[in-house]
């Protein structure tokens, strides 16, 4: 059963994105991606128990240029910014572990 995903078509723009405050996940993918999809299981329990970890879920694609200015080539991207900087990034994340790790290390 395909899971319904959130990903948004937003108009942040990158000069937004480099001053937002604290801890963002920007999550790029698209709702019908199967990669994206399969991430779900591993990516939403872990933010789960990160609820003051904010998190945008970015459609990305051709001419989508915030996707574009952080150089996302597959999908998904998790895209970790403290105060605005790229501080980490994780590609197409397999395991729960993995993203654990990043959030326990980052999260205040």
């Amino acid at each position: 059963m395909t899971q319904t995903l959130n990903y948004q078509a937003l108009d942040l723009q990158r000069e937004v994105a480099d001053e937002l405050p604290g801890l963002t996940v920007l999550q790029f993918g698209t709702n019908w991606c199967g990669h994206c999809q399969a991430a779900q299981a591993v990516v939403d329990p872990v933010m789960a128990q990160f609820p003051h970890v904010a998190r945008q879920m970015v459609e990305d694609g051709p001419g989508r240029p915030l996707g574009r200015s952080y150089r996302i080539k597959l999908w998904p991207t998790l895209v970790f910014l403290q105060n605005g900087k790229e501080v980490d990034r994780l590609v197409r994340p397999q395991e729960q572990a993995q993203v654990q790790e990043i959030l326990a290390r980052l999260a205040p």
